[in-house]
């Protein structure tokens, strides 16, 4: 890994690939290409690693989220250079807008502005049997990484106003004192008929498990009437939104935009059951990365470099070399000049690439670099108390029409404990806490109003002066609510991967785990390199991988 000062030139000038940027997919894309044993240089205009993946210092955060709302403005498409080629300039995206920040203690937050990892594209965890959580086990990338688990998995229940346990396992049902008998055991039987289903399919062929199977006809169904045949609305609206982890509302035929079939809702259930208690240490379904989410993207750099991948930071890339005659990608032009030939390029959405006044050239997609305009609406908080005393890193979920009746999305938040002690993840000072939330929208207006209301049903503004005492604005349920400290809120862009010869990277999406995102990277790896293995199986790892404790590093 370089951080040499761009002013000095890059050898060797030709590589199979380059790669601009050092996101998760970019990394995962660069470490996946070096283990096929391409040539492949990784650049970034940043300082540090991660980009939209990273986690930042609160002065950071904001010069990174600021950078990239406003950027200069677009130069020309197409201008003359010397040689074979043309050059092509690369423009900037504006990929967050609506930026709210709020400090209500700066002296104390500027005293310890370092001790901040903030994830940019939070909240998210990774769930103990995901897809990502089997490519570091697969890739031993874990040795770089450590976990801790989240402990509490809630959801806020609009009849009392008040955060609930999720029944996720037979011991949480048993211990819930929430539900009456009558709906335990329908809960109980719920789980009961999933799990008999699922070993029916993995035992698929076998006459006698048949019965178990829940029929062709309703794995075609909604999920949503599935469950109503079975269970009460309240039982039925945690199975939906906080274990399937669905994003809109299922009851209103109005707002329908993702129906969720009840075959795709097994599959996610199937992914919760397998992840609760996968790990010793992690009795729940989710773990979260030791200092923030940024760690992935330095791990699987870090796999790519032992690889061969050469890095090299404070690398801006101005512009595209295009073939004169065929107009075909051929490299990459440097802000200090020099020029880097490849074969194949991958950009972090970051940039878009402006086409020629007169043609295009047959191998720059006009459409596919645009992205699709959906919108995520992210919120950061910094607290001086946990929304539960008794947990310290929870997830959290606002189901549709829970905290207003024109709630069309779930709302969720995930809360993480500074320090290193007591579940801590060294993410903030020990006496705070770092709260995210986000919800998918249309536009600017319904994120943000979605954001406000999920954090004013959990937080209040501090006494002016008396932060150290967590005092708060006096009410009736304040001494429920956590103090804010320091906000932020944006709207962000969600751009999907895009493949042409130039391929474009997505963005963080709406989802709490990466298993999305991933699928879009492989899809990106398979169609530049349609003959090669995406890491391909080596018998030098572990047979279980869940046992190596090697291979996942859970900390106490």
């Amino acid at each position: 890994m370089s951080e040499s000062p761009f002013d000095d030139p890059i050898e060797p000038t030709s590589f199979d690939l380059i790669v601009i940027g050092t996101g998760l997919p970019e990394s995962v894309i660069a470490a996946a290409a070096s283990t096929s044993g391409k040539t492949v240089l990784q650049l970034d205009p940043n300082d540090s690693y991660g980009s939209h993946f990273a986690s930042h210092t609160l002065d950071d955060l904001t010069s990174f989220v600021n950078s990239h709302a406003t950027p200069p403005p677009s130069t020309a498409g197409v201008t003359s250079s010397e040689g074979d080629y043309t050059t092509l300039d690369l423009n900037p995206r504006s990929l967050y807008s609506h930026i709210e920040t709020a400090n209500y203690a700066p002296e104390i937050l500027a005293e310890h502005s370092r001790r901040f990892l903030i994830d940019i594209g939070g909240p998210r965890v990774l769930f103990c049997a995901d897809k990502a959580i089997e490519l570091i086990l697969k890739l031993g990338v874990g040795s770089y990484l450590n976990f801790k688990a989240v402990d509490g998995n809630l959801i806020w229940d609009e009849s009392s106003g008040g955060l609930c346990n999720v029944p996720d396992s037979r011991a949480a049902i048993f211990k819930d004192k929430g539900m009456s008998l009558k709906e335990k055991n329908q809960l109980m039987r719920f789980f009961k008929l999933v799990q008999q289903h699922l070993a029916a399919a993995a035992s698929d062929g076998e006459q006698d498990n048949e019965s178990s199977k829940i029929s062709e006809e309703d794995l075609e169904t909604p999920f949503v009437d599935f469950l109503t045949t079975r269970l009460p609305h309240k039982i039925k609206s945690i199975i939906l939104y906080s274990i399937a982890m669905v994003d809109y509302d299922q009851d209103n035929p109005k707002v329908y935009k993702s129906i969720l079939k009840t075959r795709d809702g097994i599959s996610r259930l199937a992914l919760y059951q397998k992840s609760v208690g996968r790990f010793p240490d992690a009795n729940g379904a989710f773990l979260y990365p030791m200092y923030g989410h940024g760690e992935l993207s330095q791990a699987f750099c870090r796999r790519a470099a032992v690889k061969g991948c050469l890095q090299v930071l404070r690398r801006p890339v101005i512009s595209l070399l295009m073939d004169k005659d065929s107009g075909q990608y051929k490299g990459v032009r440097l802000v200090s000049g020099q020029d880097l030939l490849s074969h194949r390029l991958v950009m972090d959405p970051t940039f878009t690439v402006p086409l020629p006044p007169a043609s295009s050239p047959p191998d720059l997609p006009k459409e596919s670099l645009k992205g699709d305009k959906r919108m995520v609406a992210r919120g950061i908080c910094i607290t001086t108390r946990s929304l539960k005393p008794d947990i310290s890193n929870l997830l959290l979920v606002y189901p549709p029409r829970s905290l207003f009746s024109e709630q069309d999305t779930s709302v969720r938040a995930i809360q993480i404990r500074g320090g290193t002690d007591g579940g801590g993840l060294a993410v903030c000072p020990s006496s705070m806490f770092v709260l995210y939330f986000s919800a998918l929208c249309d536009d600017a207006e319904q994120g943000k109003r979605l954001l406000h209301a999920a954090m004013n049903a959990l937080l209040t503004l501090p006494v002016s002066g008396n932060l150290e005492s967590g005092s708060t604005v006096q009410s009736e349920d304040a001494e429920l609510k956590a103090t804010l400290l320091w906000s932020m809120l944006y709207i962000q862009e969600i751009t999907t991967g895009q493949y042409e010869h130039l391929i474009s990277t997505p963005m963080p999406d709406g989802n709490l785990n990466y298993d999305d995102l991933l699928d879009e990277t492989v899809l990106l790896f398979q169609k530049m390199y349609p003959d090669e293995a995406f890491f391909p199986e080596t018998p030098s790892l572990p047979e279980n991988p869940e046992e190596d404790i090697e291979g996942l590093s859970l900390e106490d």
